[in-house]
């Protein structure tokens, strides 16, 4: 009250705000009651001689149309100001509220005139759900009175709740004069529920001694108002009509009786009370107290009733066309007539900063920017309570931004630092799901483990996720992890072996290669053309070496490239085999002469010859990679229960791996049936035979590797496929170069021109 009269004479002493205006005010006590409110407006509306006296008075030359009061400032309550803000709707008179904070209130066609400086408790209520969630309390009890504020508050609070999945285990409300019984009643309840937090929604004067140690509530911003303290620190009683409220504040402050000079004690009063409370001389100290009243450092509800003035101000300011910096400054039109709509709707349209930085407008429904300090009630070393600031709300920011806590700062009850629990029951770890218990709310519920191959991978879960394919949940049903892939690796025994027989053969096929080079000069290197003995060389290593592509997990490169170096590398092999067959062939079966065979079969034409049969297969390679390449595929029917899955190379065009066969095959039975005619040479040569029995075995293993590797699942088919390439290889290895090896090695005296052949030596 104190704080709207010093907000008054604050406008009535500016000189840019209503500059020669004079606001006048009237205060009436709704005693926070409906029908004390509606006797107090009607007072003020009605156009009885005194009330207009009081307007005319202190509103100077200012002349309203309709009714003496401007506009009106109320209330505390939400139920009072609802019935109060009806009745001026039908008037059109602004109706400001500092403190009625219901979400009934912004029903615009109930309450046309009515606007706040609170915001309602739309926001509030956000806030409560955000905040009671940020703790994690999902499961509270609700305590309220008999007023619109807490009815229409608990209402909104409990269905936002709920939304957020929580759950209120009690609502309790507290009569307006409740019995002995009633207040044991609500206590048992209080202390045999499981919730450990209460979400209460009344003023602070109806719960004053539930406001413990660790209690959280929403509060408005406070500002420190210059010169409110001294303002109200000078206020003094007086006998003068309208002082009531000071000379009551004045004895309760002070536990004296005002006694004026002049004033005639009534005569049936007793001097009881004279004799026990002294005589105020209203000279008192003020300063000198502590109370709500002299702790203005932090004024929060004032401060809406100080910008309810301003705004009221502002609004006329605009309305009479006051002019604070222009040509005619200092000139507010006094004698316009205005109704109390128009000054309706400036109001509405108000727009300013006051000192304190903030704006002050109201929205499309009336009310103000959502703001709220958050604070912590705590004791401090003398027991007395205190109010601590630990975060704030802003409703108007985006939804993660909204609430900020400082946890650091929160004393709860009895001193704990640790955030108090409240749960019917606790959530269900990861690797588990909520199941409801029949018949209790949804946050009572007990906890089943995950079934196999579903997980739940964080706490409160209400259903467990069903792992995609190839994937499984782990041990602790919190993850889906990829199956153990199986394929051949290098790691196990069977990959172990075969790589040693792969660096065996490519070990055997360096040594060699050696020997070979260093006795290059020799006849038995030069027969034949030795380019080409060390061309197949190469080859041969080529076959044992693409075995390790196949030992490994297969990926797209790894895939397209094993069969592929396969087909070329044997496909090389054999066409070095038939030009080898083809000159032994015109060298000892032709009828022509020998050199003139060999020279139209020489060196470059074997060389041709090579790359005419190998090209075949190179074309073939290229036209299937690109079309239908093979890829790295997760094979399904060989997932055994152990959670392994088989991962393969599959083969959309299996043709094409058939046809790359299947040139392999015709070029070693060319090469075979070649070498069959030339299986007669003279022994000191016979080269031929050794031909023979290489593409016998080279036959046997691709023939017996068709069946084997199509029967055969898994990474065994890869087995088999290295087994025939190693197996062929070895053949082709050990039966051509092995022989000549010897006669290197062990009989020199053989590796000579003249003993190539039995022809010259007979």
């Amino acid at each position: 009250m104190m704080t709207m009269v010093f907000a008054v004479e604050e406008i009535n002493n500016k000189s840019d705000l209503l500059p020669g205006i004079k606001l006048g005010y009237r205060i009436m006590d709704s005693c926070d009651n409906i029908y004390t409110s509606l006797h107090a407006l009607f007072s003020l509306v009605s156009f009885s001689k005194d009330v207009t006296n009081v307007i005319t008075q202190f509103e100077s030359s200012m002349c309203l149309s309709g009714s003496p009061v401007s506009a009106v400032i109320g209330f505390a309550s939400s139920s009072p100001t609802r019935a109060v803000a009806q009745t001026l709707g039908s008037f059109n008179i602004p109706l400001v509220s500092y403190f009625a904070t219901c979400t009934c209130l912004s029903d615009k066609v109930t309450y046309p005139s009515f606007l706040r400086t609170v915001p309602s408790d739309l926001f509030q209520v956000k806030g409560l759900v955000q905040l009671v969630t940020f703790f994690g309390w999902l499961w509270v009890g609700t305590l309220g009175t008999t007023d619109d504020y807490s009815h229409y508050g608990i209402q909104a609070f409990s269905n936002q709740f709920r939304s957020q999945g929580g759950c209120v285990a009690f609502h309790l409300t507290i009569p307006a004069s409740p019995t002995a019984t009633e207040i044991q009643e609500m206590a048992n309840i209080l202390q045999s529920s499981t919730a450990r937090v209460v979400v209460v929604f009344a003023t602070e004067g109806q719960l004053l001694d539930l406001f413990l140690e660790g209690t959280l509530g929403f509060s408005f911003p406070g500002v420190r108002i210059p010169g409110l303290k001294e303002f109200l620190l000078n206020v003094r009683p007086s006998p003068k009509p309208g002082m009531e409220f000071i000379n009551m504040f004045w004895e309760e402050q002070f536990g004296c009786k005002l006694r004026f000079e002049g004033e005639i004690s009534k005569e049936n009063e007793t001097n009881t009370l004279d004799e026990v409370m002294p005589v105020c001389t209203g000279s008192e100290d003020l300063s000198l107290t502590a109370s709500s009243y002299t702790d203005v450092s932090q004024v929060r509800i004032s401060y809406n009733v100080y910008k309810a003035v301003f705004a009221i101000a502002h609004a006329l300011h605009a309305l009479l066309s006051c002019d604070s910096a222009g040509p005619n400054k200092g000139t507010c039109d006094k004698q316009k007539l205005f109704t109390s709509e128009e000054l309706l709707y400036h109001l509405k349209k108000v727009n300013f900063t006051n000192q304190f930085e903030e704006k002050v407008y109201f929205d499309s429904n009336g009310e103000p920017v959502p703001l709220y300090d958050i604070i912590n009630w705590q004791k401090n070393s003398n027991g007395e309570m205190r109010f601590v600031k630990v975060g704030n709300y802003d409703g108007s920011t985006p939804l993660e931004q909204q609430l900020q806590i400082n946890q650091n700062n929160i004393i709860w009850t009895r001193g704990e630092s640790q955030v108090p629990t409240s749960q019917c029951s606790p959530p269900c770890p990861p690797g588990s799901r909520q199941a409801r218990r029949p018949g209790e709310p949804r946050c009572c519920f007990d906890c089943l483990p995950c079934a196999d191959g579903e997980i739940s991978n964080r706490t409160g879960s209400t259903e467990c996720i069903k792992c995609p394919e190839f994937y499984w949940s782990d041990k602790d049903k919190v993850e889906c992890v990829a199956g153990v892939e199986e394929y051949l690796s290098f790691d196990e025994t069977m990959g172990i072996i075969l790589v040693a027989l792969t660096l065996l053969g490519v070990i055997l096929t360096i040594i060699i290669t050696i020997i070979f080079h260093h006795f290059r000069t020799t006849p038995i290197v030069k027969a034949n053309n030795s380019e080409i003995s060390f061309l197949l060389l190469l080859s041969l290593k080529l076959c044992f070496l693409c075995t390790l592509v196949f030992i490994c997990q297969p990926s797209v490169w790894t895939c397209m490239i094993r069969q592929a170096a396969f087909g070329i590398s044997f496909v090389i092999c054999l066409s070095c085999l038939l030009v080898k067959t083809i000159v032994v062939l015109l060298a000892f079966r032709a009828n022509i002469s020998i050199p003139r065979g060999l020279k139209l079969f020489g060196p470059s034409q074997q060389r041709t010859m090579i790359f005419c049969t190998t090209a075949p297969q190179i074309c073939l390679c290229i036209g299937w990679l690109l079309g239908a390449p093979p890829f790295p595929f997760r094979n399904p029917t060989y997932r055994g229960s152990n959670g392994k899955i088989v991962v393969e190379c599959k083969e959309p065009w299996p043709l094409g791996f058939y046809l790359v066969l299947c040139y392999i095959g015709l070029l070693a039975i060319i090469c075979l049936l070649l070498a069959f005619l030339g299986r007669k040479l003279p022994d000191t040569f016979n080269e031929a035979k050794f031909i023979t029995f290489s593409m016998l075995i080279f036959i046997a293993v691709w023939i017996s590797f068709i069946p084997a590797y199509v029967s055969s699942p898994g990474k065994f088919s890869v087995a088999v496929e290295i087994f025939a390439i190693l197996a062929s290889s070895f053949g082709l290895l050990l039966c051509i170069f092995v022989p000549k090896c010897y006669i290197i090695l062990l009989h020199p005296e053989r590796n000579i021109k003249k003993g190539m052949t039995g022809k010259f030596n007979r």
